[in-house]
Order: C-alpha cells, then structure tokens, then sequence
C-alpha cells in the first residue's frame, strides 16, 4: 500500500489529478475534519475515489479530545451512513497513545465504539499509533506498545485490519529505529493485522525531501509489513502535481514489480 494524507479534499480536480499521475493507484487518507457536516465530503471523496483507494480519517488526533463519547458516536454513525460505500478502510483511531488526546480509558473506549460500528457492517479498520523512537519525553506508560496492549482488547487487537505507526523523525534526530524490531513487536501485539507507517512530514519545510525519502524507503522485514508511509504534507506540497515533491513522490513510488515485493503486499490488496 503506498499512501499520502488528503487533508484538503476541497481542492478536488488538482488532488485528483495529482493522485492520478502516480506510477501506481494509491491509497488517499482523507483527513474528515470536525465542522463539516460528513454529507459535504461526498462529492470530493467520490472524485478522489475515481484516482486512489480511500482511508478515512474519523477523527484526527488533535480533535479527538474535544469530543465527548456522546458526541463522537454521533459522529462516527454520520460519517457512516454518508460515505459508508466511499470509503475502503476506516481509520478508527489516530495517535491514540498521544498525551494529547484526553484520557487512555476514553479513547480506547471511542476506538473500540468505533472499530465495532466498522465491523458490523463489514468494512475494514485501521489504528494508528504515535510512535517516537524512544527518545522523546514521552511518559513510559504513553508508549506506543504498552498503551496498546494495556488498552485495546486482545479481540480488538486481533481483528484490526490494519495497524499503523506515526513517525516523525524530526522528533528523534539523529536516530534511525531498528525497523525490524519494532514492526516484530508490534506484529506480536497485533497478530492479524497488516503493518506499515501511517503518517510521517517534517514540520520545517526545508527538511522536507529528505525525510520525504526516507519515510518511503522504510522496509521493515516483516511478513506482514504492507508500507503505508502516507505523508502528511500531500495536499501543501505535492498539489498540483507540477511541485518539485509531487515529482520527488513519484520517483520513490515503484511500479508493479517491485511493490510485490513487499513482505506483505497481498495483504494491502
């Protein structure tokens, strides 16, 4: 799976042209932020369908604290029933180890809410988690690893279709993970699940290519690892697609041949 973040959908006809000229479809995560209402989605999802695969992002992490459990369910069964046959996999849970996002018993509670409402109807979920590399001030207990198997359910854990890790390198400088251990650690928490990076950017615009590449070169040797990578800054830095980083994208996307390759690319089918 070979991703980039949507988070300005608005901008239609250039994000989907953008999309289009890629080597291969791939995979738009569509940012659904809180005030619109989910039926003003429907026209720029469909188009942006028509070019890529769509992930729908509920509720991003910065949001989710604001939202109180009556009023999330109210807006995860919105969004169901108006994009429901538009949008391929759910993004249930985003970052949801962050300190940022309120209290670790309330969110697992809104992913679990979430990823049951998906299942019922039989679609695909996706949970990212914040992961730092270790070097942040992260509190021990906010960890991308322990929070997940402290706060999802081993059900929830297994039936996840896919798991992501946020990754910001800029938050770890210096530092390169040692891929191998941490998607073997995660493939253990996980079981089931397809594994890849779900986010990644720089916030200093200067710093941008070359994390750009890095984050698409990332291949974790793990069965089940899919890719994902889904950089942040897509609709700021890659629409339209005559931007220098729209063609920095594409030459790390791979033709069919090589996307095969990966580990786990059945399973991102």
């Amino acid at each position: 799976m070979w991703g980039v973040t949507v988070d300005d959908p608005w901008n239609t006809a250039p994000t989907v042209q953008a999309l289009a000229r890629l080597p291969r479809r791939p995979t738009a995560r569509i940012v659904f932020d809180l005030r619109p209402r989910a039926t003003d989605y429907a026209a720029p999802v469909a188009a942006i369908r028509r070019a890529a695969d769509v992930m729908g992002l509920l509720v991003d992490s910065s949001d989710l604290a604001s939202l109180p459990p009556d009023a999330y369910a109210a807006r995860l069964h919105e969004y169901l029933d108006a994009l429901w046959p538009l949008v391929d996999v759910w993004e249930v849970g985003n970052e949801v180890n962050g300190q940022w996002t309120g209290d670790s018993r309330t969110v697992a509670a809104k992913v679990a809410l979430a990823h049951a409402a998906v299942k019922a109807r039989g679609g695909r979920t996706a949970i990212t988690l914040h992961y730092d590399g270790g070097c942040s001030a992260t509190p021990p207990d906010r960890g991308a690893f322990r929070w997940a198997a402290r706060h999802l359910s081993p059900g929830l854990r297994r039936e996840v279709d896919y798991v992501w890790l946020s990754y910001y390198e800029d938050e770890c400088p210096g530092t390169r993970p040692d891929w191998r251990a941490v998607f073997g650690r995660l493939g253990t928490l996980f079981p089931r699940a397809a594994l890849g990076i779900g986010e990644c950017g720089a916030e200093d615009a200067r710093r941008r290519p070359g994390a750009l590449a890095r984050c698409y070169r990332i291949r974790a040797p793990h069965p089940r690892f899919v890719g994902g990578y889904f950089w942040w800054h897509f609709s700021e830095d890659m629409v339209p697609a005559s931007r220098p980083l729209w063609r920095s994208l594409a030459s790390l996307v791979p033709g069919d041949a090589e996307a095969r390759a990966l580990p786990g690319a059945r399973r991102a089918r």
